[in-house]
């Protein structure tokens, strides 16, 4: 399961969850930006680092390391790539902190001694995911967190009373991201199953997905309930290739020729699939190992 690829969905949907995770947070923790970094000489890239906006005085720039398997250099990396980005950042930021997100503390680095200084101060926090309390009571964006490490035969009903609760507390926009978020991360940890299995495994209707939403907001609802609901071939493929002109651009002849030609059951594992397209090569792809 890819869980740091779903961490900074989190953190991109939502940067200041990072400091829901921290006592003492600072006091403009909503407009901090997510991002990563590059340091030159030498060269290497930091993925989850928190700046605070540019246009204020300077102020603390947080690292954020997701670590579900055991790194026994975990520390010396953090710890060397963080201080050589704030050395050569100084001018910016008045302080450093980092975050160290563990689902518990079995996954921790072993030999902690020579970092005593950092781990006992105030300037590294450490977050064991099975400690923050029952998933039921915390809340939702961290909920979302936790849901990464329950046991598969309990995450099914935990995934849905997080969507039911969801679904209850937040208004749509907020309430569709953590819908796309839940549907995720269940979508990676079974991944045995299609989308749609899973979005049923949940009780998501499909005016809850993104597909739907791309349709309907340019007016095209009823292709969607032809294309996909009536069954209707002809309007499926319709419907699966506007999704992916939207997404990729003008498809070539060749790919329209062949979307064509696939069953109706082709074409609505199509329509889950393209949503992680990101070029025509990745649609050329999936068409040639699901011919």
């Amino acid at each position: 399961m890819r869980r740091d690829s779903i961490f900074y969905k989190l953190f991109q949907q939502s940067p200041s969850l990072l400091f829901e995770l921290l006592t003492n947070p600072p006091e403009n923790a909503d407009v901090y930006r997510f991002d990563s970094v590059a340091v030159k000489e030498p060269k290497f890239e930091i993925d989850g680092v928190f700046l605070p906006p540019e246009n204020t005085s300077p102020g603390i720039v947080y690292f954020c390391e997701v670590q579900f398997q055991k790194d026994e250099k975990l520390y010396e990396r953090v710890f060397a790539e963080s201080s050589l980005y704030f050395y050569r950042n100084r001018d910016r930021f008045s302080d450093w902190q980092a975050v160290i997100i563990y689902p518990s503390r079995s996954t921790e680095q072993s030999d902690l001694h020579p970092h005593r200084g950092f781990l006992n101060g105030e300037q590294v926090h450490r977050v064991y995911l099975d400690e923050l309390g029952d998933i039921r009571s915390l809340p939702l964006w961290v909920a979302a967190m936790v849901l990464t490490t329950v046991n598969e035969e309990e995450a099914p009903e935990e995934a849905r009373y997080l969507l039911s609760r969801t679904r209850a507390e937040l208004s749509p926009p907020s309430s569709r991201a953590i819908i796309e978020i839940v549907t995720t991360i269940m979508t990676y940890r079974f991944d045995q199953l299609s989308r749609v299995e899973v979005e049923a495994m949940l009780d998501i209707t499909l005016k809850e997905t993104r597909v739907y939403r791309e349709i309907k907001e340019e007016g095209r609802e009823e292709g969607l309930e032809q294309g996909l609901e009536q069954g209707r071939q002809e309007e499926a493929v319709n419907f699966v290739t506007r999704l992916l002109r939207k997404r990729l651009g003008e498809l070539p002849q060749e790919v329209r020729s062949v979307i064509l030609g696939l069953s109706l059951a082709m074409l609505e594992d199509l329509g889950e699939a393209l949503l992680d397209f990101t070029s025509v090569a990745d649609l050329q792809s999936w068409l040639q190992v699901h011919q």
